[in-house]
């Protein structure tokens, strides 16, 4: 199968590291040092148990174009990143060549090919938060999308060099929940290269359920600078957390999601996981652009669509816009050590 991997960073390296391996023709899109990095010395994985894979040669690129035609083309930038490499997708696309969306938050295509009487009164509905003027929608034909939620921890060490964190799983779900022949080749390559790739019938709902906390406990932790557990374990920022996703989960059962799990059993599950900071505070202390509208503005945006309040969601999210305007303003420059 030829698969491309665009925005091969922390999960796209680990991806096209475990799919080269497994014999997949494999082409990178990167930029940068990472993509000088890997085509001189290949792409390097750091398993968990620290044993590691060298792919070298790999075929690497920062042109799409270069790429040629993919059987399989996997986004794993962050949503804000997507609109502006979107007109250059067509140039990897046959027929029936399959986009797995690989962002964080409400994806772009979440009102297409939404099943049954929810379809039809949200036909025609668009997320501006995420695709504001309708560039992704233009490029990318939502017959071929395959959403998925991403489930492993993995970062980039050095250019060229993924070592991972922890995780194994991709959901991966056509979006009108049905089951065809090739979401399920797709989902026997991912476990071939030694992934859990279950299929699910209703994506949308394992979307809402990291989205859950990613959109409280990401820009938290952007404004106090606290890890998972400090926010978990200190009653006020827990209760704010908590403040957040009830809101969430309103909207979210409007929509007719299927929370599977109760609100402290995910809130207990983030404080289980430690002293880590999330992806949302790593990006402020790098000075980096914020992953705001996807997992916190989209959320607000069908708030309004379903006309349900969310006054704390709404007050996090200004605040957390003005840091990601400060740290724009100053290049960098506010980045804490």
């Amino acid at each position: 199968m030829k698969i491309c991997i665009v925005g091969a960073g922390a999960i796209g390296g680990m991806l096209g590291a475990r799919f080269a391996q497994a014999g997949h023709e494999v082409t990178l899109i990167l930029r940068g040092a990472n993509l000088a990095a890997v085509q001189q010395n290949g792409l390097k994985l750091i398993e968990e148990d620290g044993s590691e894979l060298l792919v070298k040669p790999i075929k690497a690129t920062s042109v799409m174009a270069d790429a040629g035609i993919q059987d399989v083309v996997i986004l794993t930038l962050k949503a804000h990143q997507v609109a502006a490499i979107a007109a250059e997708l067509p140039a990897l696309m046959h027929a029936g060549t399959r986009i797995v969306t690989m962002q964080n938050g409400i994806p772009w295509w979440y009102f297409h090919k939404l099943p049954g009487e929810l379809g039809q009164r949200y036909q025609g509905t668009h997320v501006k938060a995420v695709d504001p003027d309708g560039i992704i929608a233009k490029y990318i034909d939502v017959d071929r999308v395959i959403g998925s939620v991403v489930y492993p921890a993995s970062e980039v060490i050095s250019p060229g060099v993924i070592k991972v964190i922890e995780g194994n799983r991709f959901s991966l779900g056509e979006i009108d929940g049905s089951d065809t022949p090739s979401i399920r080749a797709i989902s026997e390559a991912f476990k071939g290269a030694g992934f859990k790739s279950p299929i699910s019938n209703d994506i949308r709902s394992e979307i809402w359920l990291k989205l859950w906390g990613n959109l409280s406990f990401n820009p938290i932790s952007a404004l106090t600078h606290a890890t998972l557990e400090d926010i978990c374990v200190f009653p006020a920022t827990r209760e704010l957390a908590a403040n957040m996703m009830r809101e969430a989960q309103a909207i979210g059962e409007k929509l007719g999601v299927q929370f599977k799990v109760s609100l402290e059993k995910r809130i207990n599950g983030a404080q289980a996981v430690g002293q880590h900071k999330t992806s949302m505070l790593q990006d402020v202390e790098l000075g980096r652009p914020l992953e705001l509208d996807a997992l916190v503005g989209s959320v607000m945006e069908l708030g309004r669509i379903t006309e349900t309040p969310t006054p704390n969601i709404d007050a996090v999210y200004a605040l957390v816009s003005l840091l990601a305007n400060k740290l724009q303003q100053h290049k960098g420059t506010l980045r804490i050590s």
